[in-house]
């Protein structure tokens, strides 16, 4: 429900899922966003993503549930293969306990934008290159990049949502260490048609110490496609381009047919992801009339598969502290960063777990790893390790934004 009073201007730098969730949520509280993205359109693709419990609940409420969709579906199966192509059952999402919706990022973008209210400005090619704070606003000169112009305008808050590599957070917060590496690095795209050899509702794992390669199916689109492995030498893997690096982990063994025609699709793809697995840890979020949200502030990265929801969530939680301190933004910011963080908390510490369930750092992981994989299978046990699997993104039920 949208909110008839005015409190403000706000800036919002970045036009992914949290940008967009908190664009949406601040109009529908009687702010006045607008919205500046780096990039010259509004990206539409994206890799397999799921949301969760507390990311459903802020869709819903925010009235982008149904349009979002799921594209998850009981008969989506997983298998566990390796080299020689030997399959053994694997992990089927959909029965994860919440059975949490199985989407393409895209999706949920297009949700939240497609409820954008038509008054919300929105600037392409545009980033901020300077921001200065007083009592009364915060003065910001936004760079078109296409133009070269460059103008200067005030704004009662400003919103960083622009990533893991946050231009917000470097302007607002200065220097400093921020990112947290995990020695692990991903490449992710989404495909065009089904893996050789398997069904448009199969999917893969194919998981070794150290490495791994999954396929994430969905029933009515082509797979995505994600390569994890252990690093030594981050800077390394980006000097040269990320197949090679990405043959290379995988090596010197033979790939056989199954991993050689991933390569090859990965390969082929137009569009991917190739980057090294990074948290964001940042003593505060907000700083003045500065706050960060998703990555930006807090980047729990793919392995805690809540990523998007953690975004949709903290979009939501800002607006209704902005609507519950009117006239008082440190409060609203304060009171918002402290429901927050321990909801992150967990969940980073949980993606430090879920990491050896996506990529087993060693051979004793990869044992355990296969241990709960058969366990999970046993119809007594099951259910039981599948919570325990899925703590952490089970744990975000707690996290109940409307009872704030």
């Amino acid at each position: 429900m949208t909110d008839t009073v005015g409190h403000g201007r706000a800036l919002v730098v970045g036009l992914g899922i949290a940008g967009i969730a908190t664009a949406l949520r601040l109009r529908q509280v009687g702010w006045q966003p607008v919205l500046v993205e780096k990039a010259a359109a509004r990206r539409s693709s994206g890799y397999f993503i799921m949301l969760f419990g507390t990311g459903v609940a802020s869709a819903r409420r925010l009235g982008v549930l149904d349009t979002i969709g799921d594209r998850g579906h009981p008969r989506l199966v997983n298998h566990e293969v390796n080299r020689a192509g030997r399959r053994t059952p694997g992990i089927n999402p959909a029965a994860l306990p919440g059975r949490p919706r199985q989407l393409l990022r895209g999706d949920v973008e297009q949700g939240l934008f497609s409820a954008l209210p038509a008054d919300v400005e929105i600037r392409y090619s545009t980033v901020p290159t300077r921001i200065v704070q007083d009592d009364s606003a915060a003065e910001v000169t936004l760079h078109d990049t296409v133009s070269g112009a460059t103008v200067t305008e005030r704004f009662d808050l400003v919103v960083g949502a622009d990533g893991l590599r946050s231009t917000v957070r470097e302007l607002a917060f200065g220097p400093g260490e921020y990112l947290r590496p995990l020695n692990y690095m991903i490449g992710v795209t989404a495909l065009d048609a089904p893996i050789e050899g398997f069904g448009p509702h199969e999917g893969l794992v194919l998981a070794e110490p150290g490495r791994s390669a999954w396929t994430f199916p969905f029933h009515d689109h082509a797979p995505s496609l994600l390569f994890s492995y252990r690093t030594d030498d981050i800077d390394a893997e980006f000097t040269r381009p990320p197949i090679e690096s990405i043959r290379a982990a995988f090596g010197p063994e033979p790939p056989g047919p199954l991993l050689e025609h991933l390569f090859t699709r990965f390969a082929q793809a137009p569009d991917h992801l190739f980057d090294s697995v990074q948290q964001v840890r940042t003593p505060s979020w907000h700083r003045g009339r500065v706050v960060l949200i998703g990555d930006a502030a807090w980047c729990v990265t793919l392995y805690a598969g809540m990523g998007a929801s953690s975004g949709i969530a903290g979009a939501e939680l800002l607006g209704t502290m902005l609507r519950r301190h009117p006239g008082d933004l440190p409060g609203a910011l304060r009171a918002w960063e402290s429901r927050m963080r321990p909801f992150i908390h967990t969940e980073q510490q949980g993606a430090l777990a879920m990491r050896r369930l996506f990529t087993p750092h060693d051979r004793r992981e990869k044992l355990v790893r296969t241990a709960m994989l058969r366990l999970m299978r046993m119809p007594a046990l099951g259910p039981t390790i599948g919570r325990m699997v899925n703590g952490p993104a089970m744990r975000n039920k707690q996290f109940d934004v409307a009872a704030v």
